[in-house]
């Protein structure tokens, strides 16, 4: 049965006292018996957790309490089995590394487009106002090795960090139409899509929630294969089940980078 729950979920916002934090959640998430990792910056917090239901909502109201996380929406799928050995609250530069520290999500997020928007635009072939619209995929290679939006673009990334050189290599590419970034759960888009923006990119959004808030929330339609997900399930299909690697590789970490 089914019955672990399992959240991700990440907020920019700034966190002055980070290293504090680090103890409180760290306590408070053994107490609950949860497994996974919470990572903390000056930027913000970006977690991914598992337990029982009461456990996991216990751990995420707890946290709304501070009004910095108080409209967290985590993302939500279900397991047979805790998919992390051990939990971790690390705290670290970035919550995820770009290397670009002039991105500052907190100060004001890219354009968005919801799942049903995005599937919308898919099926009609252009956005509402008549232009091409192009996903590009901002993840390592062997996630989009796993799965992706049909057509996506893929620079091949094998780090974050190469995603700003790569961007200004290719923005020309992008001249007349609306761009869609898009990753696992929304954290690495968002930041990709701010960068595009400053870039002098116009017609650019991200894809609220990520592939796992479209698996949660469409049918999942032009999106082909799995998703990687940094745990022990390895891959979710589009009905957010464990699904099996197309390309196994060993997972030493699961923590993105």
């Amino acid at each position: 049965m089914a019955d672990i729950l399992n959240i991700s979920c990440y907020k920019f916002t700034p966190l002055p006292d980070a290293a504090q934090l680090r103890e409180t959640l760290h306590e408070r998430a053994q107490a609950l018996n949860l497994k996974g990792t919470v990572l903390l910056a000056e930027e913000g917090i970006n977690f991914f957790l598992a337990g029982s239901a009461e456990a996991v909502h216990r751990f995420v109201d707890a946290l709304r309490q501070d009004e910095r996380f108080a409209d967290l929406a985590p993302k939500e799928s279900w397991s047979e089995t805790v998919p992390f050995r051990k939990m971790l609250v690390k705290v670290k530069n970035e919550i995820i590394r770009m290397d670009h520290p002039t991105i500052r999500p907190a100060n004001g997020r890219a354009p968005s487009v919801t799942p049903a928007t995005l599937r919308r635009w898919l099926e009609q072939g252009h956005d509402d106002d008549g232009r091409e619209v192009v996903t590009l995929d901002t993840r390592n290679d062997y996630e989009v090795d796993e799965g992706a939006f049909a057509g996506t673009v893929d620079w091949r990334l094998t780090k974050f960090t190469e995603f700003p050189p790569a961007l200004r290599e290719h923005k020309a590419e992008f001249a007349g139409k609306t761009v869609v970034s898009y990753c696992t759960g929304g954290i690495r888009c968002e930041k990709a899509a701010i960068l595009m923006r400053d870039e002098g990119l116009e017609n650019v959004y991200q894809l609220e929630g990520g592939i796992l808030k479209y698996f949660e929330e469409t049918d999942g339609k032009f999106y082909d294969g799995g998703c990687f997900v940094f745990d022990g399930r390895d891959s979710l299909s589009t009905d957010l089940a464990r699904t099996d690697l197309v390309h196994p590789r060993p997972i030493k970490k699961h923590l993105m980078e």
